[in-house]
């Protein structure tokens, strides 16, 4: 394959972009064209490359996840999570921004998505915020910010494809991702009540001990489910494929049976968007592969490994660089198709300058995870663009203060690993 295949590919791809094409649609057109012109294969392999790259057991954890995320959100859960969250911070100056952020760390826990986090988050609170005088366009902001670690904290289907791509735990990954989604979540609080303090946002009533145990009463049946996903994963009791599945039933029991804010007329609904959500993953993570392989056959991995080698030899360094050019990524792919792409081109690398994978795996996803919120292709953004019918470009100009903090979080944990690799060494796990 010349080179001129190499960039006649890219230009497709950016062209069909341009157009306002889905990522999954660009990636799988640009290669289809090219392997039909250029390249001696036949074409039958664009459909046998998608396919033989979800065909692996460990992929079906994500539509268990999905599945468990759409029943915690058609169950009455978010409700609940943000009347905790409220409990909690809710008094503190900007008491509803700091609210978002907290809400937003809960039900990460039970998505697995970014944007299912920002779809949840910002349709109860993006109209109670511009009710209590916040601007809709720093409600939009400060909602698809707290989405970020909707991929970050587990249970994460990014995290699963990169196991997958990278032959790494995806229980250890799980276990990485809490101490950086919580730094995530954490700098976005302390940005909203920066800003609330400077304009003047108020909290909501008083902090109560009585309240937050009733709201912690009232969330514990979905606080539980994480603890139960883990504690199975690292018991020994069932591998995080099987873990997906008892998530989905978990979800499903406490939202007809507990809750019962979840009825049975509504399941043909919740399973539709379930497997909506999962065949726009796994569209784009089988076109992913496909574009990928042509890169392989074009000896791009080997070109930017001995770019990196020729650069440095600093893990750190190394680090640094791979930040820059996932930020840049971040713009323009969605996570999990960044994920499918990159894996095989810097692992390799990291795993020679003594890179743990599972450190390296969780900081791909941060970096990802802020890509969320970057245009022109950042998906929390179209989200609460959608929610609030505010222009992106608006929405950017108070995000901007926590890009800011998000970029903090990430030199920290780019800085000090053993935040990352803490939990998964604890529990034996590495």
């Amino acid at each position: 394959m010349t080179d001129l295949t190499l960039w006649l590919m890219l230009f497709f791809f950016i062209v069909i972009l341009l157009t306002g094409a889905p990522i999954g649609a660009a990636l799988g057109l640009s290669s289809a064209i090219v392997i039909y012109t250029t390249m001696n294969v036949p074409l039958v392999v664009v459909a046998q490359r998608m396919f033989t790259s979800i065909d692996s057991f460990s992929f079906m954890a994500v539509p268990f996840f999905m599945l468990a995320g759409s029943f915690m959100s058609s169950g009455g859960v978010t409700k609940r999570l943000v009347d905790f969250a409220n409990a909690l911070v809710g008094a503190l100056a900007g008491g509803l921004a700091l609210v978002v952020a907290v809400a937003g760390m809960f039900f990460a826990a039970l998505s697995g998505s970014s944007a299912a986090t920002t779809a949840a988050i910002g349709v109860a609170m993006i109209d109670e915020m511009e009710k209590r005088g916040y601007p809709k366009s720093f409600a939009a902001a400060v909602v698809a910010t707290g989405g970020t670690v909707g991929i970050v904290i587990p249970p994460s289907v990014t995290m699963v494809v990169y196991g997958v791509i990278a032959g790494t735990s995806i229980g250890d990954l799980f276990m990485g991702g809490f101490a950086p989604g919580i730094l995530m979540g954490g700098a976005t609080c302390l940005v909203s009540w920066f800003i609330a303090k400077k304009k003047g946002y108020k909290g909501e009533g008083k902090a109560s001990f009585a309240r937050i145990v009733r709201t912690f009463k009232d969330c514990i049946w979905a606080l539980l489910m994480p603890v139960i996903i883990l504690g199975g994963i690292y018991g020994g009791i069932f591998t995080p494929t099987e873990a997906s599945a008892v998530a989905a039933v978990y979800g499903a029991f406490i939202g007809l049976f507990i809750y019962r804010d979840l009825k049975w007329k509504d399941i043909p609904k919740v399973l539709l968007s379930a497997a909506t959500s999962t065949t726009m993953i796994m569209y784009v993570v089988g076109a992913a592969n496909l574009f990928g392989w042509i890169l392989t056959n074009a000896q791009v991995p080997h070109r930017i490994a001995a770019g990196f080698s020729a650069m440095t030899d600093s893990p750190f360094v190394f680090l640094m660089l791979v930040n820059l050019l996932l930020l840049f990524i971040g713009c323009l792919l969605n996570a999990s198709a960044a994920v499918v792409i990159l894996t095989p081109i810097l692992l390799p690398v990291a795993l020679s300058l003594g890179i743990d994978p599972v450190f390296f795996g969780v900081l791909m996803v941060v970096n990802l995870a802020i890509g969320c919120i970057t245009p022109p292709v950042g998906l929390d953004l179209f989200v609460v663009s959608s929610i609030t019918k505010i222009s992106i470009d608006k929405i950017m100009k108070d995000i901007s203060p926590y890009l800011i903090a998000l970029l903090a979080v990430l030199f920290i944990v780019t800085w000090i690993p053993d935040i990352i690799l803490f939990l998964p060494r604890l529990l034996g796990g590495m």
